[in-house]
């Protein structure tokens, strides 16, 4: 039996596929199949089917009912290996990467295609992904890979990342078929109870008619709330200096335009982003199914292509709704990224206080601040954010004194990025070049405080903020996805269907007489992720789990 096959599509919806060894090359012929879902279904005794993207064939097997065990994707392979080899950014198509190999022109990866809103099937008619490229040049590609894995600075654990990545893309294309529940006449009455009645032509609903009229008689003088400038002139007016329109600068202020502007704005967001238009493109036949990017982001973090899944506002979470007699387990990782800390620094005392599944600032207080829970949860996330200044500086002191490893391991990493050297997550995930787009948002960096510090020196700091933050954020990621990879092979067999999963949280939709298996699932899953990633310390990860009928219950 061979344990890896590879596989393409070829025109017409046939297949060509070969087994290959151990080294990756191919252990026999080449042979063509008139049909790519009757190939992979008579072979039942494949481990793991190697592809050229999982995006580009895995949703036509699934929607036949092929439900594949495990893949290895190489476009997301090349993804991690450009990046631990201080490549990331160059294009990362197989043929791309074969270009690379016989150094040829390197073609760019094709534009992103957009989700298209009003066809939800639109990521079940995906197919190959960038220029075509030969089955013989796909295989070379492969065995490269395989060669550079082994040439990695820790190379089993890059291998364990490449195949976390893999596993995250079937679940990626699974959770799009399955769909989060959604009542379309739930969401359209919060939309009627939040922002009143819809006025012909388009225009704004009438709660925000009636708040755009209170800001522009607090002002005396009409002002649109919808556009920035035009009230930060407006406050200007009125002798008051404001940089932004953003929440935390207006909470600041005194004026009667404040409590109506902010009233106006958050319900503008749910207007814009989740009112009857979103509800229209993008939920059908009582789900919602975004398109997950895993990998979005340089941290490892998720993304969506369209539909704002990862920003769902709380108060539209009351129209995520299971099915009858169905029930959804929603589980929340307990402070994640803390717990990653003390697994990959290995500093005794953090470990210790991360290997009990009760809150751990609790137990952190009780250890190093007495001041309290509050102070002890400041101090371990100001750690890991670089928030060292005024209190922030005191509080890492005091942890530094208590858990010197954990303290070093974040200020190595920052130091690193202040130098502009890469840092890698646990298993090998690396951090872009200095100066890559994305470095700021990910850091918690507002883009416009790193602009207004200006010079190199400035620059630095906030890479070596970044670069702390993602040795631990990054690794939290790749815990994630062997936590999804578990539970997908925990729940093979039931009814249950993963169909959300966002950073640290999950939610599966099963039968309620399956909710109980679930949960224990999941919280088996997280432990065997930290075992799997970290190996062998006392570090816990727990969930908080609650089974309801409706997302907002789970709060």
């Amino acid at each position: 039996m061979n344990e890896r096959w590879a596989l393409d599509a070829v025109e017409g919806g046939g297949a060509r596929l070969v087994p290959l060894d151990r080294d990756g090359l191919p252990a026999g012929p080449v042979t063509t199949e008139p049909d790519l879902v009757a190939a992979v279904r008579s072979r039942p005794e494949v481990g793991r089917w190697v592809w050229r993207s999982t995006a580009g064939l895995y949703p036509r097997l699934l929607a036949a009912g092929v439900r594949v065990e495990r893949c290895y994707d190489v476009e997301a392979a090349e993804q991690l290996l450009l990046g631990h080899e201080g490549q990331l950014g160059e294009p990362r198509s197989a043929a791309a990467a074969w270009a690379r190999l016989h150094d040829r022109p390197v073609p760019p990866d094709p534009p992103a295609r957009a989700a298209e809103p009003g066809a939800q099937s639109s990521l079940f008619d995906a197919g190959p992904t960038g220029p075509e490229l030969p089955f013989t040049a796909l295989l070379e590609v492969y065995a490269d890979q395989e060669r550079r894995h082994g040439a990695a600075e820790h190379p089993d654990r890059m291998r364990l990342l490449t195949a976390a990545e893999s596993a995250g893309t079937l679940v990626a294309v699974e959770m799009h078929r399955a769909g989060l529940p959604w009542r379309a006449d739930v969401h359209r009455a919060l939309l009627r109870d939040l922002l009143g009645e819809r006025y012909a032509g388009g225009g704004e609903p009438r709660r925000l008619a009636e708040l755009a009229e209170e800001v522009s008689e607090a002002f005396g003088r009409r002002v649109r709330p919808d556009l920035p400038a035009d009230v930060v002139r407006a406050f200007a007016e009125a002798g008051i200096r404001v940089r932004s329109t953003r929440r935390w600068e207006l909470a600041k202020v005194d004026h009667p335009a404040v409590e109506p502007l902010l009233a106006y704005k958050k319900l503008y967001r749910i207007w814009t982003a989740h009112g009857w238009s979103w509800l229209q493109d993008w939920v059908r036949d009582g789900r919602f199914r975004p398109e997950y990017v895993p990998g979005g982001t340089v941290s490892g973090r998720w993304t969506t292509n369209g539909g704002g899944a990862l920003q769902i506002p709380k108060v539209i979470r009351q129209a995520v709704v299971a099915d009858e007699g169905w029930r959804l387990v929603v589980a929340d990782a307990d402070q994640l990224e803390p717990r990653v800390l003390a697994a990959i620094s290995r500093d005794p005392g953090l470990m210790e206080v991360a290997g009990h599944a009760d809150d751990l600032y609790t137990r952190l207080s009780d250890r190093a601040f007495p001041a309290g829970r509050d102070q002890a949860k400041l101090a371990l996330l100001g750690a890991i954010y670089g928030q060292t200044s005024g209190d922030g500086l005191k509080n890492l002191a005091a942890l530094r004194r208590r858990y010197p490893r954990a303290v070093a391991y974040v200020d190595d990493a920052a130091r690193a990025g202040e130098e502009g050297r890469l840092v890698r997550t646990w298993l090998g995930r690396t951090s872009p070049r200095a100066g890559a787009e994305g470095e700021a948002e990910e850091a918690g960096i507002p883009q416009e405080d790193e602009r207004a510090a200006g010079g190199t020196g400035a620059d630095a700091r906030a890479r070596g903020r970044f670069t702390r933050n993602f040795v631990v954020q990054g690794s939290a990621a790749d815990w994630a996805l062997l936590m999804l990879a578990a539970l997908r092979r925990a729940t093979a067999g039931m009814r249950a269907e993963l169909v959300f999963f966002q950073h640290d949280e999950v939610i599966v939709h099963c039968p309620a007489e399956e909710a109980d298996v679930v949960a224990g699932a999941i919280r088996e899953a997280g432990d065997l992720a930290g075992r799997i990633a970290f190996g062998d310390t006392p570090v816990r990860f727990p969930f908080t789990t609650a089974t309801v009928e409706r997302y907002s219950d789970a709060k």
